[in-house]
Formats: C-alpha cells, structure tokens, sequence
C-alpha cells in the first residue's frame, strides 16, 4: 500500500477529536506527491499536481472544501474563501484566461476561478513530506480513509505511450497568419501596441492518454518550468510553464516577466549567438517592455517597496530562451490581490488591456479555457505561488489540444510568429508522440 495504515489509523484518531466544521489532520510520510496523486486519480472527481523549482511540490486528490467564482474580481472572493479555512492549510488555485470562464465544450467542468482544499494531499517542502486529510463538515471520515488505505504505488512510468496519432492545428497556419496580419494593422493604426495571439493543435491518439503519466514526464524532462496537472472530472490540463505570475511569501513578492523568444542552439556557440541576438532585437526589447511597464505599474499600487533589474537577461529552457526581467518588492497585499492586478498581463493579452482583450475576444478562432490563466497554490495566510498556464495541453479520453501564443508588436512578421509558436509547442507534441 502506499499510505502506511498506522499513519491512516492515527490521522483518523486525530480527526475525531477536532471540533465541527472542516476538520484536518496531518502527518510526515515518505511519499512522492506525484505517486499519491498516479495512483488515486482515477478514483477521484478532482486530482491536482504543482511543482515548483525553488517551491513546495503538492499532489492531491478529492475536494473537501471547494470555493468557485466568475466575472471581475473572481480572485478577490477566492481569496475571501481562502481566509475562512484553517490555518496551514494547503489549497490548490486555479483559473481561466477570460473572467466569464470557458465558452466551449472542451473545457466542460473547469470553473472561471476555483479553490479546492483537498480531502487527500502530500506536500513536500525542503526534502520532506506531509499527508494532509481533510473532512467536509458532516463527513465520518471512513469511507475516505478506506479509499486512501487501498491506494497503492504506481509502476514505473511507461515509456510505449501511444504513437499513432492525427493532428489537426486549429486555426489552420494559412488563417492564423492571417490574423497576425489583421494584428499588425490594427497596431500600426494605433488602436493597441501589442496583442498576444493563440493558437492550439488537437492531437487524438489511438489509445486513451494517461494525463498524470505525461505530466511526470515533464517534471522529468523540465525541472526548470512549473509543471502541472489539473483533472476536473474526465478531462486534465496539464503543462510545464516557464513563467512565474506572482510569488508571495510573508510580505516578499516576486516574479520575472518573460516576452521574447529564440530557440535554444545545438552548440554552445550556436545558442550563445541566438541569445545575443534576442537580446540586441528591438522588436522583442519593445515586446518585453510593454510586459515589465505594466507589471511595474500595477504593482506600485500594491507594493510597499519594489525594485527591477534595469536591464532583461536571457532566461533559459530546454528548448526556448527568453528575455526576463526579475521583480521583486514588499507589499501587505496578499497573493491573490497581486495576481487580481496582474492578470491578465501583456504577457498573455497585450496592452492597452481593454483594446487587446477586445480584439483576442472578437477575432481569436479558439477557446483558451485555462490556457494563459494561472494555476497554483495559496495557504490562508495570504502567502503562495501561481504560473501562468503556459506550455500546455488539455488531455479528455484520447485526445489532447496542445496551445501556444505569441506576442505581436508592429514589427512582427508573420510567417516568424508561426514558426514561434511551433517551438512553443514541439515539446508538448513530442511528449504526445
């Protein structure tokens, strides 16, 4: 088993003795958090995996406590929900793109914004492990901790994912390289400076995709990104972003907005030439400043001190390197009112907010859902961390949408705005086959 049973039988001991209401308990274990949540998924409504590289890793299953909201100011009654559970509680956030939520099938059973304390959850922070059970109030207890007495460690995961697969890009490259030039009219006539432009490809494979089988393939592959998975019901969003929205802890903030890509070199010498040359680019320097002078912005209204690297740096990935500029401040204001101001940032819409979210809403061809929204976690406190929903897929039954965007300025050229997207993509792609 993979829960030891003295452990369970400790927990539910403690759990009798607490006082009505939301009720949890908790105890060291020696459990990966991605192994309780590969082995209980498929008995659970709802599973959940965040892995940060310098944050706590949290895997969980069932929701004990769930709090879902939409329209403007969707964060702030979320964090309205997060004050009233007890303290020390991990709680996983997730949210869409668009205020009002998805608008397609696709993305069936995902909330605008959601928060989910959850019944079963192991969190490992500086090397060590926590299981958390939490009860909904009324809730006995038994059938929940015989559920999590039966789950069992997961094999290894296998290398013989499916391999056959079609693939049909939505919208095709033709239509969207249109809009890119609709894009940069508008722009040059002065209605927007920027605008970030999504596109998606639905891979079905021949076989149901295991989601929570890929997403431990990312955190193999990219220990650099946030690499994450969310199932709500028969469908999963998984991905492994390598943009930080907001990170708050105590009254410490920070974040490092990335715009403007290059791909990574087959030589030292190769990738050193494409960084300086992302770095000397006025196109991505002006695409990247609109990203960090908003953020600046925004965040004075909220932070106490706040403080900018003068100049981007080249952040690095595995198959992309971006331009960043990292921020970083104090502020009373607590995670989920920075990510409120923040999203969506030009990073994701473009700026002016309201003139590019009106162009995204009336000429993009498809339904983000959660792509380019955020997804992490926050504790009562006010304290946590969120990425935005990048590099990512939605995986229902043997299907799954892959999305990427880019960020078009006036001088961007649209046949390079496709082939940017395809690099954001391949690595999604290469991990569905």
């Amino acid at each position: 088993m993979l829960i030891p049973r003295p452990i369970l039988a400790s927990l539910a001991r403690r759990l009798r003795t607490l006082p009505p209401g939301l009720r949890i308990a908790d105890a060291e274990v020696g459990i990966d958090p991605l192994d309780l949540v590969r082995s209980g998924w498929s008995a659970f409504g709802h599973a959940a995996f965040y892995a940060s590289p310098e944050g706590p890793v949290i895997g969980t299953l069932g929701a004990a406590h769930r709090v879902s909201t939409s329209g403007p100011g969707r964060l702030l009654r979320l964090d309205a929900g997060l004050r009233s559970i007890p303290p020390g509680t991990p709680a996983l956030v997730g949210f869409a793109f668009d205020e009002d939520g998805a608008h397609g099938p696709d993305w069936e059973g995902f909330p605008s914004a959601t928060l989910v304390v959850p019944e079963v959850a192991i969190v490992r922070s500086a090397g060590r492990s926590r299981l958390f059970i939490a009860l909904p109030p009324g809730a006995e207890g038994h059938l929940l901790l015989t559920l999590a007495a039966t789950l069992k460690a997961p094999p290894p995961t296998p290398d013989d994912r499916p391999r056959d697969h079609a693939v049909e890009p939505r919208p095709s490259p033709t239509d969207w390289i249109g809009l890119v030039d609709e894009a940069v009219a508008a722009i040059k006539a002065g209605s927007m400076q920027k605008v970030v432009l999504a596109r998606s490809v639905v891979v079905r494979a021949d076989a149901p995709i295991e989601a929570f089988d890929l997403v431990s393939a990312l955190r193999d592959r990219y220990p650099e990104c946030r690499v994450f998975g969310w199932q709500e019901g028969g469908a999963t969003f998984i991905g492994a972003s390598p943009e930080l929205l907001v990170a708050r802890e105590d009254h410490q903030f920070h974040l490092a907005p990335l715009a403007g890509s290059a791909a990574r070199g087959t030589d030292a010498e190769e990738d050193r030439r494409l960084g300086d040359a992302l770095l000397g680019s006025a196109k991505d320097r002006q695409e990247h400043r609109f990203v960090v002078e908003d953020a600046v912005q925004r965040l004075r209204l909220l932070a106490t001190s706040l403080e900018r690297s003068p100049m981007p740096v080249l952040q690095r990935f595995a198959t992309v390197q971006h331009l960043a500029t990292p921020i970083r401040g104090t502020t009373d204001a607590r995670l989920l009112a920075l990510a409120d101001a923040l999203h969506p940032s030009p990073a994701v819409g473009g700026t002016p907010r309201g003139d590019a979210l009106s162009f995204i809403e009336k000429m993009e061809e498809i339904d983000r859902g959660w792509y380019s929204g955020g997804i992490g976690w926050a504790d009562p406190s006010g304290t946590g961390e969120l990425a935005m929903a990048l590099r990512s897929a939605l995986i229902r039954g043997n299907q799954a949408i892959a999305y990427a965007g880019n960020g078009i300025v006036a001088d961007s050229d649209p046949a390079t705005e496709l082939d940017e997207t395809r690099l954001k993509l391949r690595p999604m792609l290469e991990l569905l086959g």
